[in-house]
């Protein structure tokens, strides 16, 4: 069981990737909707890490050049 805090996610996705999903689950390959949901953002966000990284460093170089608060 995860013991991590989740969050409740409400969103519109079109259909076609649903059905395609659907196959997916229907094939034995996850177990549910939110399992695959839960698996893509994983995979979109551990495949951005270093371009997130990135950004947050340039916003913490611009704030430290401007020194704004």
């Amino acid at each position: 069981m995860n013991s991590l805090p989740t969050t409740a996610v409400q969103t519109e996705v079109p259909t076609s990737l649903i059905v395609q999903a659907q196959r997916l689950i229907d094939a034995g390959w996850f177990n549910s909707m939110d399992d695959i949901m839960l698996s893509a953002l994983r995979r979109f966000l551990d495949s951005h890490r270093d371009e997130l990284m990135e950004d947050y460093i340039r916003q913490d170089v611009e704030w430290g050049l401007r020194g704004n608060d």
